[in-house]
């Protein structure tokens, strides 16, 4: 193995996840490129390591201690493929997201623009199917390259075989523990595209708009809801939007009139957001943790918590919820490292 791919060991990663969760991994080590990922592969098969990934650590609830190889791919290369009107964005996993789309947005390209400010890597993205303002990226997304730890090949797969869903993908599920991404390829345009039909968003923006107006909105509008990682400790939106049979909707209508509600497959979509608000739990705080004042899907970490004690706290959200309501809760950020 090259000096650039030595495996660091004991290397605290608690400033690579935004919750600041503490965390020790045995080994690690950040490849740049798809070779050096397959060395990495072929080193931890050979010392019978498990391996985990780690993206952008915006969207994970860590072990307090990784056994094995943590791997962060590092590659962070872009280029775009011009055809006239139409382009495809070629991004290394590494690559930062809201610096992405700032980028694309800025050269007037429109796509990936309600996307904007959103925390974490380019190849974590279609993992979670991240979504915005009425977008998700599994709409833009044209193929996904990926390593596979089984055998180290390199595979691609389209936008259909992918499995895109409601904050959802292959990549959590038949590949969760198969895929390392390590490049994704984005459909964007020249043509004026707004999507703006969020009342908010479209206060902001003004017709005819550029992408870059779009993305700026959005981020301010993120600015205003959400807590900036960097000062305080969240992992975004902690729980997903529940969606509910027609007949526990409308039952939850009459009782509530104000309840928002959506159109979904399989039924209607709620707000969990606004499920946890009408329990009284905005700015309810207990031990290290706590439901942001602003917004009440955000579960923030003040310091000093681990991640079992975060687990209880979000226990106890839900409970209520599903007590009240009889909607049960899920959460968004996946574990890393904790034993099967």
């Amino acid at each position: 193995m090259t000096a650039s791919m030595d495996i660091a060991q004991q290397v605290d990663l608690s400033a690579l996840n935004t919750l600041g969760l503490p965390v020790i991994a045995a080994h690690y080590a950040e490849p740049t490129t798809i070779g050096e990922l397959q060395q990495l592969l072929a080193e931890a098969h050979r010392q019978h390591w498990p391996v985990a990934v780690l993206g952008g650590g915006s969207n994970v609830i860590p072990a307090p201690y990784i056994e094995g190889l943590v791997i962060r791919y590092a590659g962070a290369d872009t280029h775009l493929e011009v055809d006239g009107s139409s382009g495809l964005l070629h991004a290394s996993a590494g690559a930062d997201w809201p610096s992405l789309v700032a980028t694309t947005a800025e050269a007037g390209w429109w796509g990936i623009e309600n996307l904007a400010l959103i925390p974490g890597s380019a190849g974590a993205a279609p993992v979670q199917n991240i979504g915005a303002y009425g977008v998700e990226i599994g709409e833009l997304i044209e193929r996904v390259v990926y390593v596979d730890r089984e055998d180290s090949s390199v595979k691609t797969l389209s936008a259909a075989e992918c499995g895109f869903g409601y904050r959802d993908s292959i990549f959590k599920h038949a590949l969760s523990e198969r895929a390392i991404i390590v490049e994704i390829v984005l459909r964007v345009s020249r043509n004026a595209l707004p999507r703006l039909d969020y009342a908010d968003l479209a206060q902001r923006v003004a017709l005819p708009a550029t992408p870059m107006a779009v993305a700026d909105a959005v981020s301010a509008i993120r600015r205003d809801k959400l807590p900036d990682p960097q000062q305080l400790a969240n992992a975004g939106s902690f729980f997903k939007n529940p969606t509910v049979p027609e007949s526990l909707a409308a039952a939850l209508s009459e009782r509530y009139p104000d309840m928002p509600r959506y159109p979904a497959a399989g039924g209607v979509k709620l707000a969990a957001g606004w499920l946890i608000d009408r329990c009284g739990l905005k700015g309810f705080k207990r031990g290290h943790f706590g439901i942001h004042e602003r917004q009440a899907l955000v579960i923030v970490h003040v310091g000093g918590g681990s991640a079992q004690e975060l687990g209880a706290f979000a226990n106890t959200i839900a409970e209520q919820v599903e007590e009240r309501f009889g909607v049960q809760l899920e959460q968004e950020p996946r574990f890393l490292g904790f034993p099967a």
